[in-house]
């Protein structure tokens, strides 16, 4: 226990330091659930070789967030699971209920008495971690400092070796095709966070032609919700 709570002081001073002696910040502070849905599909998305999170999944329930950012953000962790060879995730004691009736997240789960705060590392190249270290949905720093995502990382392996194993999490499941080609860019666009003018100019297209484009989408995912789009597109492996 010592030496997770002097690994989690080290995150922290880390992202002190840099955020005050360096040339650049520790990290990107995300804010609004466009933005920060379009993050958390990003990170999903760059997926490749490992995830790491500290995570809470009762942590949400008492407080008023919109039940699409909530399913948005499941899909996406979900889909980084699947998309990432080695998956550790460490969640609270409390929490052991919440995961015997939810969906269930492909890879290895052990469960502390505590976590320090929420966090998803990914690649050990960049990290998300809450502006208020607990909820993702009100606003997240996004850290691609080396120093910063090393030191996440040794505290999420400290924590690691003295949690307990939770062994019923099945193993991944394969990514389901994608979207049909033409639509792809478009999806791509819907979770970049971009406004509907600044993603038609993006892709070349009038206004008229990208709306359209994104109704053909929705209904390709079988959904009239811009944010349920997006969790249904994780869910099927799309990102």
């Amino acid at each position: 226990m010592a030496e997770s709570a002097g690994s989690v002081m080290l995150a922290r001073s880390a992202m002190n330091r840099a955020a005050t002696e360096g040339q650049r910040p520790a990290g990107r502070p995300v804010r609004g659930a466009r933005r920060i849905s379009a993050a958390l599909a990003g990170l999903a998305a760059s997926t490749r070789h490992e995830l790491l999170t500290f995570d809470d999944p009762v942590a949400s329930a008492s407080r008023a967030i919109p039940e699409p950012f909530l399913e948005l953000a499941g899909a996406c962790m979900r889909a980084a699971a699947e998309r990432a060879g080695e998956v550790r995730r460490i969640v609270p004691r409390h929490a052991l209920p919440r995961l015997e009736d939810g969906p269930r997240i492909p890879g290895r789960a052990r469960f502390a008495d505590t976590i320090p705060f929420k966090l998803i590392v990914v690649d050990r190249t960049v990290a998300a971690v809450p502006l208020d270290l607990e909820l993702l949905y009100n606003g997240l720093l996004l850290i691609r400092d080396p120093v910063v995502v090393q030191a996440l990382v040794r505290t999420h392996h400290a924590c690691w070796t003295t949690a307990e194993e939770l062994v019923r999490l099945p193993p991944p499941r394969s990514a389901s095709g994608g979207p049909p080609e033409p639509l792809r860019p478009v999806l791509e666009a819907l979770l970049s966070g971009l406004t509907d003018e600044a993603a038609a100019a993006r892709l070349g297209m009038s206004a008229r032609t990208y709306s359209r484009r994104v109704g053909e989408l929705m209904a390709a995912l079988g959904t009239t919700s811009r944010f349920r789009a997006g969790a249904e597109a994780a869910r099927r492996g799309w990102l």
